[in-house]
């Protein structure tokens, strides 16, 4: 039988990783976070995660400082950054993007450091 639970996550009571993430729906292999009026500052250190990550842009910009290259995020961006691949973020404005990765970032501590 296929699975046919269904999760519904409110974000006013999801729980926050170290980095201020908001943790949203999580499935098997699949998992959503939120980054909350993120604020400007001094980029954080490069880092590769062992998960991809496809995001999206609901306001403000950033810089996504990715394999030697320079994204310009603004409101109505989407992006991938590959599983591995060495990347930043520079925060431009008060920054606000919803993110899935794959597999799931908070599993077995992918996504700390």
């Amino acid at each position: 039988m296929p699975d046919t639970t269904v999760t519904k996550i409110d974000s006013a009571h999801s729980p926050k990783g170290e980095h201020g993430e908001k943790y949203l729906a999580s499935g098997k292999s699949i998992s959503m976070r939120l980054w909350e009026d993120e604020q400007p500052g001094e980029p954080k250190e490069q880092t590769a995660r062992e998960y991809e990550t496809v995001g999206y842009v609901i306001k403000g910009r950033a810089e996504l400082h990715i394999e030697g290259q320079t994204v310009l995020l603004e409101t109505g961006n989407s992006w991938v950054v590959p599983k591995g691949a060495s990347h930043t973020y520079k925060i431009l404005e008060p920054f606000t993007a919803v993110e899935a990765t794959s597999p799931p970032a908070q599993v077995h501590g992918r996504d700390e450091n």
